[in-house]
């Protein structure tokens, strides 16, 4: 069956419309799906100050403990972490964390392994964490979500983690 100059001419109307309905409705959407996705939230479970190590290089080693969860009906890898560390409100250094796998709406607890370099300028204030003394810190930092049909937005920056050091002294 072939179509006429004349049939061709009375579908195309028909089928620009279409296309530009499916367009419009499918454009429209994009919203609705920005606001359908949640940011996974970060909670610290634990922190610890594992080693101070003053010399060239100096390094104060930190592990934290967090709770991830994905509020989102989708499962997520949380990746490109990038951020950094805060302590009694001095930024001290960069922190990046691993990739994260994460289940559809639930939750799982991550070790975070930093190694920050200790200055002139921040070593006073690892001393006193590593003497035991209380010290707020925070996580500021930005991160991807593959939420796979919902894309791989992009969160931040903002307050990842934040608490504060409580633990018994490492030095004297």
């Amino acid at each position: 069956m072939s179509l006429s100059s004349h049939s061709l001419r009375r579908l195309l109307p028909g089928a620009l419309l279409a296309v530009s309905l499916t367009t419009l409705l499918l454009g429209s959407c994009a919203p609705v799906l920005q606001r359908v996705v949640q940011v996974p939230t970060f909670t610290v479970v634990q922190t610890r100050l594992t080693g101070l190590t003053i010399g060239s290089p100096a390094i104060a080693r930190v592990t934290l403990r967090l709770r991830v969860e994905n509020p989102n009906p989708v499962s997520a890898r949380l990746a490109n972490f990038s951020g950094s560390f805060f302590l009694d409100g001095a930024e001290v250094g960069d922190a990046n964390l691993p990739n994260i796998d994460l289940p559809a709406r639930s939750s799982t607890e991550q070790l975070v392994y930093l190694e920050i370099p200790v200055s002139l300028k921040t070593a006073a204030i690892w001393l006193q964490v590593a003497r035991g003394r209380e010290m707020p810190y925070r996580v500021d930092g930005t991160f991807t979500a593959d939420l796979g049909a919902f894309g791989q937005p992009s969160f931040g920056p903002y307050t990842l983690a934040q608490g504060v050091f409580k633990q018994p002294a490492i030095l004297p």
